[in-house]
C-alpha cells in the first residue's frame, strides 16, 4: 500500500506544526512526526480507520490520532491510500467548505 498526501492534508498538517511551534518547535516536530507514523501505520492494515459518520462512502475512512481526525480515501484495487484531510475533532465538518473528499 503507498501513502499520497493531498494537498489540503499537507496544508493542515503544516497549520497544526505551525500552531505548535509557537510554543515549542520540538514539540511540533514531535507531534507531526507522530501523526506521519500513525498514517504509516495504515499501510499494515488500511482498513483499521472507521468509515467517516458524515460520509456515505466505504472507501472514505479516518483515524483518531489525539484529537484530530485523519480523513483518508482507500483505493485497495491501486493499492494507494490518500490522506484527505487532518481536522480537529471539535470542528463541525459540516461547514467545512469545500469538503475534503469532494475536492480530489
Amino acid at each position: 500500500m503507498r501513502i499520497h498526501w493531498a494537498e489540503p492534508a499537507v496544508l493542515d498538517l503544516e497549520s497544526i506544526r505551525d500552531y505548535i511551534a509557537r510554543d515549542s518547535e520540538y514539540y511540533a516536530a514531535e507531534f507531526v512526526g507522530r501523526i506521519i507514523n500513525a498514517v504509516e501505520n495504515l499501510c499494515v492494515l488500511p482498513n483499521m480507520g472507521r468509515r467517516v459518520p458524515e460520509i456515505d462512502d466505504l472507501k472514505i475512512r479516518e483515524i483518531i490520532f489525539k484529537s484530530y481526525r485523519i480523513i483518508y480515501r482507500l483505493d485497495e484495487q491501486k493499492e494507494i491510500l490518500l490522506v484527505l484531510a487532518i481536522i480537529h475533532a471539535a470542528r463541525d465538518m459540516s461547514n467545512i467548505k469545500p469538503r475534503p473528499w469532494e475536492v480530489i
